[in-house]
């Protein structure tokens, strides 16, 4: 028995030990073989790829200087035309200095042009930079490298610069500059590889600035910040980072994307700043928010970055590569932002304007307003004819609401009837009033469907006074210079009438920002709005009645601090919907409040003695008297002759 027990454990074990070799050389083996011979390919792949390429950090150093001595540090070239002046550093061939010639700060005819970049080394440094990164390879043109000039004095429009630069090994880099007469700058980066051994090397481009003012990224309905476009399966995606909310959110904080060309860059309300590669390149793009605060200060300091790094190219000795990329630099003009889009097929680049999400409004409202500007030359009027533009598309709806609103004024009387007939039985009241408005074919909600009618207009007309750059500083007439604000009239100088300005005033004087501000359009506005509620009949509940009665002093407050161009529509608005109203009113015979105060003021008007004396001929006439032609009026007064009428 024991001598089976070792048979069978022999057997079992040499069994064992060939299903364990045939595995190993039946399955295991090819396996092996297999992945082997994967590996080596991917290694071969490997290296007949370019040499790989670290993204570049920002070449950004911390500065604190004055604007003017951070400037003097770096020898520059000019920059001039029709819409931007500054210059260049030739530290780093950095475009670090843009005013914006068409617009100003402020209003005031002494007002500076509107600052777009500022040198490194400056307090909130923002520039452009480009420039060429590789692994161990010498000679590749740093941040605090010096260029030199070899042609052009001033970059303007049909006048280029070229820059050089060479450290003596054997790579000689150059940079070929260009400016449209807008905001769109052309650069053309050449290498020529001098030396014995092929070189390889990535072009990259940046946009970076340093902390962002606080009032930047606060409003809700407006992105500032971060933005570009990807390419990501058959479309584009257009991701947003926010100033002062970008860097809390993790996933946020370093973002990086993929993409065949596309765009980059940092917004503000009406300014851009983006770089933008070949729409061929594929790069590999990143947009930073990375902490600089120093350890001993309390206020966060944020370094903003967005750019990217091309695919790297791979030079052969004495052969030159050249690459282009391009910077835009200027304000958001909608149409030109949409023209760079069409000429250099940039994806989604008018989106750099935020149309929010309801573009599908804000968009044709804009299209519509700056059309009637390019017939009437004043967005004030464009906005009047925007207004009455509505009204009419709209009219239908609205004739038939306030048409129902009339009938219900014209039943007031019935409607009185009623209370008094179930007064302290407000249930029977209700259902006897909806029998009533059955019968009568009315419809007590109808006055609502203007309002609800009005308020996705009212919403996209907010949004394009608010972000669009056409708007800023738009005059309209009088004391209205910038329709994109709000009113600068204020009750306390009696609307400019005192020679002071309320905002110097103690106590007061911090209140000015707030709707305590109260102008002449506000009160305007309210008023219009009283006068339209009271074409309307009143509210049953004397509560609600009450309510509305104080919703016109309350929406004068509230709408104060709005833009000047949206109170000019609304109250536009509200004369035209009193004037149909009024029209319908007459036309069906009810009573209205704006023919009762006329007839109050004719009452209390005094008489000519023309009316007196006719009103006089009425009273005798009546009495059965009979005027005879009177003399002249003499002295005494005017004589007037009776007779008593003959009796049949």
């Amino acid at each position: 028995m024991k001598r089976d027990d070792n048979r069978n454990m022999f057997i079992f074990l040499a069994l064992s030990l060939a299903i364990l070799f045939g595995y190993q050389y039946f399955v295991q083996g090819p396996k092996l073989e297999k992945e082997r011979a994967a590996a080596m390919a991917a290694k071969k792949a490997e290296a007949a790829k370019p040499a790989a390429v670290a993204t570049p950090e920002s070449l950004y150093v911390e500065g604190r200087l004055p604007r003017d001595q951070a400037l003097a540090q770096t020898p520059r070239v000019q920059i001039d035309s029709p819409a931007l002046k500054g210059s260049l550093s030739l530290s780093g061939a950095r475009i670090d200095d843009l005013y914006l010639k068409s617009y100003k700060d402020t209003l005031d005819k002494n007002s500076p042009l509107v600052e777009l970049y500022r040198p490194q080394g400056a307090e909130h440094a923002y520039y452009a930079e480009s420039g060429w990164v590789g692994q161990n390879v010498a000679g590749v043109p740093a941040g605090n490298s010096v260029w030199t000039v070899l042609s052009g004095t001033v970059l303007s429009p049909g006048k280029t610069v070229v820059l050089g630069y060479d450290a003596g090994t054997g790579l000689t880099f150059e940079r070929t500059l260009s400016l449209d007469d807008k905001y769109m700058i052309t650069v053309t980066d050449k290498v020529i590889n001098g030396t014995a051994a092929a070189v390889t090397l990535a072009p990259y481009a940046n946009i970076i600035r340093q902390g962002a003012p606080a009032t930047l990224g606060k409003n809700m309905i407006l992105h500032e910040g971060g933005i570009g476009a990807f390419s990501k399966d058959k479309g584009y995606t257009v991701p947003e980072f926010k100033f002062h909310n970008w860097e809390k959110d993790a996933k946020k904080k370093a973002y990086k994307a993929d993409s065949t060309g596309g765009w980059m860059g940092l917004t503000d309300k009406y300014w851009l700043a983006a770089v933008i590669p070949d729409q061929t390149t594929k790069i590999h793009a990143a947009m930073k928010a990375t902490d600089q605060t120093p350890a001993d200060e309390k206020d966060f300091n944020f370094l903003y970055q967005a750019g990217y790094v091309a695919e790297p190219v791979t030079i052969q000795p004495g052969q030159p590569v050249s690459i282009s990329y391009k910077i835009y630099s200027g304000a958001k003009q909608a149409s030109l932002l949409s023209a760079y889009q069409e000429q250099y097929k940039l994806p989604a680049f008018d989106k750099a304007i935020d149309w929010g999400m309801f573009w599908f409004l804000t968009r044709p409202m804009f299209w519509v307003l700056d059309h009637l500007f390019g017939f009437l030359g004043n967005f004030g009027l464009a906005i009047l004819g925007l207004t009455v533009i509505v009204k009419l598309i709209f009219f239908p709806l609205a004739h038939k609401s306030y048409e129902s609103m009339t009938k219900m004024k014209l039943l007031q009387p019935k409607v009185e009837e009623l209370k008094k007939k179930h007064e302290g039985n407000a249930q029977q009241m209700q259902i006897e009033m909806m029998n009533l408005y059955q019968k009568e074919k009315v419809n007590p909600m109808s006055g609502c469907l203007p309002i609800f009618v009005q308020i996705p207009v009212f919403y996209a007309l907010y949004k394009v006074l608010f972000v669009t750059i056409e708007m800023r500083h738009a005059p309209f007439f009088g004391w209205i210079q910038d329709l994109s604000a709000r009113d600068p009239s204020t009750l306390f100088n009696l609307f400019g009438l005192l020679p002071y300005d309320p905002a110097t005033i103690p106590l007061i004087g911090g209140l000015m920002g707030t709707s305590l501000h109260i102008g002449i359009l506000p009160i305007l506005y309210g008023a219009s709005m009283a006068l339209s509620q009271s074409m309307n009949p009143p509210m049953p509940d004397p509560m609600q009645r009450r309510i509305f009665q104080l919703m016109p002093i309350m929406f004068t407050f509230i709408m104060a601090p709005f833009a000047a161009g949206l109170l000019i529509y609304w109250i536009w608005n509200n004369v035209l919907t009193v004037a149909q109203q009024y029209a319908l009113m007459r036309q069906m015979g009810v009573e209205n409040p704006i023919d009762t105060f006329l007839g109050k003021v004719a009452k209390t008007k005094p008489k000519s003695e023309a009316a007196h004396t006719i009103e006089v001929a009425e009273e005798v006439i009546h009495e059965g008297e009979v005027i005879q032609p009177s003399k002249p009026k003499t002295a005494g007064g005017t004589k007037r002759a009776r007779t008593t009428p003959k009796k049949d």
